[in-house]
């Protein structure tokens, strides 16, 4: 008995030791939402009154942010309340559903962040109309198709939650299975049924002889590594030689891996004829049409493209947790030497200053301190003259930026701190040609003249329409910036840029979106392209034209946290990520061709150098990536991993626990951040090769 009421004191005296380690705000702040739930149709609006109170029911003048769940859910305004902690915001949703309107509170530390939510319940519109997708009028017999239809509801929205049925209305002529592969018998008409719930569309197919009598089959390489992508070429002729441009070819391929680790033989083979392999083997590709078949054997070997990471030298940071870095050459009485720069994240509004000129000894030369709780982000314009620091978790709330003299990094100075409308903070930044582009209370990036570095000033701003928009990163480069959006995904804005000629595609490292620019600025940010991204995470983004296909791309590396940011507990965190490789060569129809994913490691900050990608991925380290010739499929399960480097440091932040953030490379160097233990240099060399007895 008298063992159980210890046990029961314990318990008592643990949970309110627990209560203690929470934030003051958590305990002391609360929200106040009038109505407290809410029902609306898409499209419709409703207003709500918001108040963040004290335990005594007054405004708290704490401010908050307002968003929906999930992402691009709910149109809201505003989107933060005034400083007080008062807001009448009005809601619009644009998915069906149970939606949330949550809000959060905008705090110096992460961990006393105040939540709040209420329900808005959006009834599911009423079902209108379905399309095909795929389907044609006409179609050759003995061919096979894989139907695809879209449901829309009275709100003109996708219904992905609808299953459709297909049917047939002469299966003599045309059958379809139960996962929907549509498959023609001989000629004659028939009619294609698609059904969800209580509507239905019907299509009208002829189908017609099949005039295909000879089938001709090539491929230009018998032998290719693991991640080439070959194009197969095959050929339908009529009995009379006549080549058949439109008659539907089906690609297939059977294979063997090569002995020794028990995989099956993986591949990828588009509809176009593209072929990838991710493991070596035997690989037999074949092309059919009309009952007619033509193999081909292809020869498939290991991509051997391993070099090692040589550690030159780092700069261990324990005392903090390191955010983002910039390498630069020194400029005047400072010319030969470089410096570096690294942030600092949930620490004390810290940015290092480095010498980096002999790497394998580097060392901090000066600190500068601003009010933060993290400097996210660090970047030094191109004439090595102007830095920029960013701000969340001032005491004041009053974040922003601020604007660094760097000329001198063994004493820099603040030129001014600039945080107008920045009370939400700024997360990134960019400095190009005197302007500085702050991603500002993560929904838009202000555009900040620094012609003089002491006397910022506002000239534009570049926003999404967008329903619960939000961006979390900008790049710029030849006069586009290209900004990381979340769900909106990855937009292409000229801001500057020079036009050219159509004519100039011709060379190998043009970038087609320079065809469409020339009547942006930085007072008048214009879209140029877009592409969404269907995980609802786009963090970052890198632009860079091949250098051995010429085809332009955009990186867009997407960030999970799905078991919660540890960081903020000093714990190590555990993230997932992909880097998605969008193809932009036809800015109008981008298409997305590769991902590089490691499975147990998330995602963060790029590079691009030359035909490599350069990768902070978080708890997997360093990576680097061969991202040479043609892309298609998963690139890391095709073996085009050049190195990798875990920088494990026993006296690190947190101990023994990588946790790169992005890589720079610089001269015949790379340099890395790493969350936990600080700045790194390394250099790639050839793989040692190495025997036993």
């Amino acid at each position: 008995m008298y063992r159980k009421f210890f046990i029961l004191l314990i318990s008592i005296i643990c949970l309110f030791g627990q209560s203690k380690t929470k934030s003051d705000n958590a305990d002391t702040l609360r929200y106040i939402f009038e109505p407290d739930s809410l029902t609306l149709n898409v499209g419709e609006t409703g207003t709500v009154t918001i108040k963040l109170v004290d335990p005594e029911g007054n405004i708290s003048n704490n401010p908050f942010l307002i968003y929906g769940q999930p992402r691009r859910s709910l149109k809201t305004f505003p989107r933060i309340s005034d400083s007080t902690g008062f807001a009448k915001v009005t809601v619009q949703p644009f998915k069906s559903g149970k939606i949330k309107l949550r809000t959060r509170s905008i705090a110096v530390k992460r961990i006393d962040r105040v939540y709040g939510s209420i329900k808005v319940l959006v009834p599911d519109p009423k079902l209108q109309r379905i399309e095909f997708t795929n389907l044609k009028n006409e179609l050759y017999e003995n061919t096979a198709l894989e139907l695809n239809a879209e449901v829309f509801d009275e709100a003109n929205l996708v219904r992905k939650d609808q299953k459709i049925l297909f049917t047939t209305t002469n299966d003599k002529v045309i059958s379809i299975n139960k996962i929907g592969i549509l498959s023609t018998h001989k000629p004659g008409k028939a009619s294609v049924i698609a059904t969800a719930g209580d509507i239905s569309k019907q299509y009208n197919v002829k189908v017609l002889r099949n005039p295909v009598d000879e089938l001709s089959f090539k491929i230009s390489n018998k032998k290719i590594r693991t991640g080439d992508v070959e194009q197969l070429i095959a050929k339908a002729f009529d009995r009379r030689g006549r080549l058949i441009e439109k008659v539907p070819i089906n690609f297939s391929y059977s294979g063997k891996a090569d002995y020794g680790r028990g995989l099956p033989a993986s591949a990828q083979i588009t509809t176009d004829g593209r072929f990838v392999a991710e493991t070596a083997g035997m690989y037999t590709v074949s092309a059919s049409s009309n009952g007619l078949t033509r193999s081909q054997s292809i020869e498939v070997v290991p991509r051997d493209v391993g070099m090692d990471v040589e550690l030159i030298g780092f700069g261990l940071v324990s005392n903090v947790k390191t955010s983002d870095l910039w390498i630069w050459p020194g400029i005047g009485k400072h010319k030969g030497k470089d410096f570096a720069v690294t942030g600092t994240w949930g620490a004390n509004g810290e940015a290092y200053f480095w010498d980096v000129t002999d790497p394998a000894n580097m060392k901090i030369i000066d600190t500068v301190t601003v009010d933060a709780r993290t400097v996210n982000d660090v970047k030094i314009s191109a004439d090595g003259r102007v830095g920029v620091m960013t701000r969340e978790g001032a005491s004041d709330r009053k974040n922003g930026f601020v604007i660094l003299d760097v000329s001198d990094p063994y004493n820099v100075t603040i030129s001014a701190a600039y945080n107008d409308d920045m009370t939400g903070g700024v997360h990134n930044a960019f400095i190009y040609e005197n302007h500085i582009y702050a991603v500002n209370n993560g929904r838009k990036y202000d555009i900040i003249n620094i012609d003089d570095p002491k006397k910022p000033f506002r000239v534009g701003v570049y926003e999404l329409d967008s329903p619960g928009h939000s961006i979390h990163d900008v790049w710029i480069e030849d006069g586009i910036a290209y900004s990381s959006n979340w769900a909106d995904g990855v937009v292409a804005v000229d801001i500057g840029a020079k036009k050219h000629k159509e004519a100039d595609r011709s060379k190998s490292q043009f970038n087609p979106l320079l065809a469409k620019a020339g009547q942006g600025s930085p007072s008048n940010p214009i879209k140029l392209a877009e592409m969404k991204d269907p995980t609802g995470r786009n963090h970052a983004a890198f632009p860079y034209t091949s250098e051995s296909t010429g085809q332009f791309y955009i990186v867009g590396g997407d960030e999970n946290f799905p078991w919660g940011v540890m960081a903020t507990k000093n714990k190590p965190s555990n993230p997932r990520g992909a880097y998605h490789f969008l193809n932009f060569t036809d800015p109008e129809n981008p298409t997305e061709d590769a991902i590089y994913e490691v499975p147990e490691a998330g995602s963060h900050n790029l590079w691009i150098y030359g035909d490599m990608l350069l990768a902070g991925n978080y708890q997997g380290g360093f990576r680097v990536v061969d991202i040479s010739g043609e892309l298609l499929g998963d690139i890391y399960k095709q073996g085009r991993e050049i190195a990798h480097y875990l920088s494990y440091h026993e006296k690190g932040r947190i101990a023994n626990a990588p946790m790169v953030w992005g890589a720079q490379p610089y001269k015949d160097y790379i340099f890395f951040s790493d969350m936990n233990s600080g700045l790194y240099c390394v250099q790639l060399e050839e793989e040692s090769s190495s025997s036993t007895d």
